[in-house]
């Protein structure tokens, strides 16, 4: 397959002519340059922003929300025609299994198209008799929106791609693509007065930057944010189920997302049995390229980001965690310079340490063990996070009360990280506000109207 090149790229992204802002899109397995984007700039930002309201003023405000249906079916469509060709540019640019790629990414991607095409026309009007008045409510699109997308889930050289494969579909500069690094590009859309609500997804740290920018500007914004995220396992637990799901959950996308199981809390009667079959399956980890269909774990998406993950590991190490178990790196010579840190089991973990309390996003799990379900349900919650959280246990009001008990925005039960659409997905605390993939998420994403006339 050849890969979109420069010039493919920016006849569908929005860019600058300054040559020193354009960005290298690198092969985190092999450290190796796929591509070079050309970065936008606030005039860029002026322009796109400008182009998607005279789109929306002139044509897609008007559309009956049955054609945008049929237009999001079509894009689902289009996107599914192409699910192998991003499959492959998704594991180039982030790292993972390919075979994941297309499973998962590819699929829940398509799934997310063709989800909103099947419920954007059922968002219904209310309608209230007051005796002298007679109220409706109905809902009307936002205008010009703008999402600012993670560096885990790459948008820059794929994201571009999906555009591409967009634009073929939807009317001229219904969606379109800026690229950018650092401050200056989310800055000015966020700032641009033309839009109307910003979606940000990231850390919690730049979330709150953004709140504080979209503030000045009373725009409303949606936040998925970060995640320390609690796997707790009671002890009648399942416990082949829980050490596989722990070991799937917390490598999942090489620990580069918001819902991996980063800690795994353990009831103690089962944590040496627990943590000594978990290191087993550590081990059997096949680190490497995500081409091969052998690879298990991918590289860390960025140097930068090996970096940090390598740094925590040794930070457990001196706060007094145990290494139990790490993965093999690859030994093939094209990784040899790829952004890889070894998959790690830390065991023996405190409250106390920043392993436990601090989101590393990479490829470490951390364990500890609880002595009931009151001194378990305290670690869980002793955290600014709350975004996803499992509990493991076959008692079905054992399991009520954990779900009661944890704060979170989702908990799974006997399972982990199966997110289903039409569900909300977002979390509580400082993990963001608002949710996704709903059909709460349309009204997010519309102003409701209110009309009243005599009755």
């Amino acid at each position: 397959m050849t890969l979109p090149t420069f010039p493919d790229l920016s006849t569908f992204t929005r860019s600058c002519k300054d040559e020193s802002k354009r960005i290298a899109v690198e092969n985190p397995a092999t450290g190796e340059t796929l591509t070079t984007i050309q970065a936008g700039d606030a005039s860029t930002v002026d322009e796109a922003v400008k182009a998607s309201q005279k789109a929306f003023t002139s044509r897609w405000r008007s559309l009956a929300p049955s054609e945008r249906s049929a237009l999001l079916f079509r894009c689902a469509d289009a996107l599914e025609t192409h699910a192998d060709e991003l499959a492959t540019i998704l594991c180039l640019e982030n790292g993972k299994p390919r075979q994941d790629a297309r499973a998962y990414d590819v699929n829940f991607l398509v799934g997310v198209f063709r989800y909103f095409a099947s419920i954007c026309d059922k968002l219904p009007s209310e309608f209230y008799d007051r005796g002298s008045t007679y109220c409706t409510v109905f809902y009307e699109p936002q205008g010009v929106c703008c999402g600012i997308l993670p560096f885990n889930w790459p948008p820059i050289h794929t994201g571009g791609r999906i555009v591409e494969i967009l634009q073929t579909v939807l009317p001229q500069n219904v969606v379109q693509v800026v690229p950018g690094l650092g401050p200056e590009v989310p800055q000015a859309l966020i700032e641009h007065p033309m839009v109307r609500m910003v979606s940000f997804t990231g850390s919690t740290r730049a979330g709150a930057a953004v709140a504080k920018t979209a503030s000045a500007s009373i725009t409303p914004v949606v936040l998925e944010l970060g995640g320390k995220n609690a796997y707790v396992v009671l002890e009648d637990a399942d416990f082949d189920l829980a050490v596989r799901d722990a070991l799937d959950g917390a490598f999942f996308n090489k620990g580069e997302a918001c819902t991996a199981t980063s800690r795994l809390l353990i009831h103690r009667n089962l944590y040496d049995p627990f943590v000594e079959k978990l290191a087993a399956g550590v081990k059997k980890l096949k680190a490497g390229n995500g081409m091969d269909p052998k690879t298990h774990v991918g590289p860390q998406i960025s140097r930068a980001q090996q970096k940090r993950v390598l740094e925590f590991i040794e930070l457990g190490k001196a706060e007094g965690a145990r290494v139990v178990a790490q993965a093999q790196l690859s030994t093939e010579d094209e990784c040899k310079d790829g952004f890889f840190a070894p998959a790690t089991l830390l065991a023996d973990v405190k409250e106390d340490m920043r392993v436990f309390k601090e989101e590393m996003f990479g490829t470490i799990v951390t364990v500890t063990p609880f002595d009931d379900f009151e001194h378990g349900f305290c670690l869980a919650n002793n955290t600014e996070y709350g975004l996803t959280a499992a509990v493991y246990t076959k008692d079905s009001l054992q399991a009520s009360r954990a779900v009661r008990a944890l704060e979170s925005g989702m908990v799974w039960v006997n399972n982990y990280n199966r997110n289903v659409l039409g569900t909300p997905f977002g979390g509580m605390k400082h993990s963001g506000y608002a949710r996704e993939h709903t059909i709460e998420t349309l009204k997010e994403w519309c102003s409701a109207k209110w009309t009243g006339t005599p009755g």
